[in-house]
């Protein structure tokens, strides 16, 4: 067993996820809003899909590959709006409210968002397969258990950033009032549903 594999899987994993877009946004506004746990666990969303897209690329299935990139247009239709919706229901809600909201299935709900989300980004696998490629990794597709080695290090990597990210700011979050938190989702829905717009126009742009 290569655990070399797994350390640069997890290196992978970790800067794919840096990278501040809507996720990020996400997370930061939720550990914000609703505490630590929902701003991880959002994370951690985004963290499946990158593991499941890192597969993909890393067992070198590139079938399922082909076709989700052949269909980008409609996946990235498909979050682009998502991302609209999101960010409107940010920029509508109540920090009182979230707060009641979240004995229910709000965790359920923040890791599923997320998850979708990233899910309707099939050009991750390019992004994967190019690192992969870069770091001399297409050899972990000569074998089953190097190639799963390499996945856990992607999925370790992307959820440590996660932890490091929503651990950051629950720091601030004491320091945010119920004035202030409103207009984080103000801030944030705007943002995110901007990336929404930007999304749909490149879009339009390529017809």
């Amino acid at each position: 067993m290569d655990l070399s594999l797994l350390v640069r899987g997890l290196v992978v994993g970790f800067s794919i996820a840096a990278p501040v877009g809507p996720i990020g946004v996400l997370c930061i506004r939720r550990t914000l809003a609703e505490g630590r746990a929902y701003g991880f666990v959002s994370g951690l969303g985004a963290a499946t899909a990158d593991a499941i897209y890192g597969c993909i690329a890393g067992f070198g299935l590139t079938f399922i590959s082909n076709i989700l990139v052949d269909q980008q247009t409609w996946l990235g239709l498909v979050g682009g709006v998502f991302l609209c919706y999101l960010g409107i229901k940010t920029f509508l809600s109540r920090p009182a409210e979230e707060a009641a909201l979240a004995k229910g299935n709000g965790i359920a709900g923040a890791y599923a968002s997320t998850f979708l989300l990233t899910l309707t980004n099939p050009v991750t696998i390019l992004a994967f397969a190019g690192v992969f490629a870069g770091l001399g990794l297409a050899s972990a597709n000569a074998g089953g258990g190097a190639a799963a080695l390499l996945i856990l290090g992607v999925f370790s990597g992307s959820a440590l950033w996660w932890l490091l990210l929503s651990g950051v700011a629950s720091l601030f979050r004491t320091r945010f009032n119920l004035r202030a938190l409103r207009w984080v989702n103000r801030i944030s829905g705007i943002i995110v549903a901007g990336f929404g717009l930007a999304v749909l126009i490149s879009l339009l742009n390529s017809l």
